[in-house]
């Protein structure tokens, strides 16, 4: 499939993934009711370039700015968030390995521009020791979303360089079969990212170059000539699991309308009705200005780093905060429409419900609680220091 795909896009051009979207309508029902995204669906995305999006052209990548890849997920999302949402992580990945020692990237896409890399980045489960040129690394993680359609996975791990006084966290590069998958994912929304554990049972070696430092990260450290790649790692991370939720609420707006304007009992009733046409007005501009910020805030992002300038400490904690909110804010749209939905939207094949349980369920992520961002993007404009390395 990889060099078959590497043929259907060029790297000048834009991403465009329209023709798969049909493709993600007809196969959502199949995702969730076997809890992994259909292999039509990774097939016709990757004939879109979507995986590629943010690999180096070195590599048979696109190099496309985020403004397209998060725009392209928001039209995936339209046509099933859990879609969008397992993809867009596999998909930032060719970000990350752009920031890490190429060699890492080189044993990747040796096979071909398409290999795919799930994750899982809480070191909860992760045992680390030390050896020489390298790691060894055992450990089971969780909720590693479209692991079933990936050859790699980075892991996270905590590293005790001088015991407890020196902790650092880095991610590890590891590749089947050197890992397995368990079937854990049962969840009451977002079934189709088949989110499963990573299990290694016994210790693997990973080199050196096969890791990254969350420091490097920090610092926008990369080895590539495109200034893209020194926007921080952690401003692309946090909206791949975020994002998804616009185009989710999009989807919710329009099936509402829709639903309005196709009912058998009297349209007009509603449109006359302050609340459902006020729900209806606030929801719709909940979405238009969260999808705005989004673009906004890596327009100028994307402006700073081609200058060769960095990215200024409070603009990243303010970025970070604000991905933070969309989760929070596409739940208040859809639940506002969900409210008024009628008596239908009550049935387990209602498709607002399905959107309403992925948003829901998209919450639980550590990323998506403002709380923690919005007390340091507070303190950072009263003149403290940030005290988050994940901005």
């Amino acid at each position: 499939m990889g060099q078959a795909a590497l043929k259907t896009v060029q790297s000048d051009q834009c991403l465009d993934v329209s023709s798969a979207l049909d493709i993600i309508t007809d196969c959502a029902a199949e995702g969730r009711d076997k809890r992994e995204i259909p292999p039509k669906v990774i097939s016709a995305l990757a004939k879109t370039g979507y995986f590629r999006s943010f690999l180096p052209k070195q590599y048979g990548g696109l190099e496309r700015p985020p403004q397209e890849f998060f725009k392209a997920s928001v039209d995936i999302a339209e046509r099933d968030m859990g879609t969008a949402w397992a993809t867009g992580i596999i998909a930032v990945h060719a970000y990350q390995l752009s920031l890490m020692d190429p060699k890492a990237a080189e044993d990747v896409y040796s096979s071909g521009p398409d290999t795919l890399i799930s994750s899982s980045y809480n070191p909860a489960g992760a045992k680390v020791e030390t050896a020489d040129g390298g790691f060894l690394l055992s450990g089971q993680w969780g909720w590693s979303s479209g692991s079933g359609h990936c050859d790699w996975v980075l892991l996270g791990g905590l590293i005790f360089d001088q015991g407890q006084e020196n902790i650092h966290y880095r991610t590890f590069l590891i590749k089947k079969p050197d890992y397995s998958i368990k079937d854990t994912w049962f969840a009451m929304g977002l079934q189709a990212t088949g989110s499963n554990d990573i299990i290694i049972d016994k210790p693997v070696f990973v080199p050196e170059y096969r890791t990254h430092h969350q420091m490097d990260g920090f610092n926008c450290k990369h080895y590539q000539d495109n200034q893209m790649y020194a926007i921080p790692w952690a401003q692309m991370f946090v909206r791949v699991v975020c994002t998804p939720a616009i185009g989710a609420a999009k989807h919710a707006l329009k099936l509402f309308i829709d639903n309005a304007q196709n009912s058998s009992t009297d349209v007009t009733r509603l449109a006359s009705d302050p609340d459902v046409t006020r729900r209806v007005a606030e929801a719709s501009n909940l979405i238009d200005e969260t999808e705005a910020i989004l673009y906004r805030n890596f327009d100028e992002m994307m402006g700073t780093v081609q200058t060769g300038k960095e990215i200024p400490m409070k603009d990243r904690v303010k970025y970070r905060y604000q991905a933070s909110l969309v989760i929070e804010r596409m739940m208040k749209a859809v639940d506002m429409l969900f409210d008024v939905a009628g008596g239908r939207s009550v049935y387990r094949d209602s498709p607002i419900q399905d959107i309403w349980h992925d948003i829901h369920i998209a919450r639980a992520h550590v990323a998506n609680n403002p709380i923690s961002y919005a007390r340091n993007l507070g303190a950072v404009h009263l003149g403290a220091n940030s005290t988050d390395v994940f901005v």
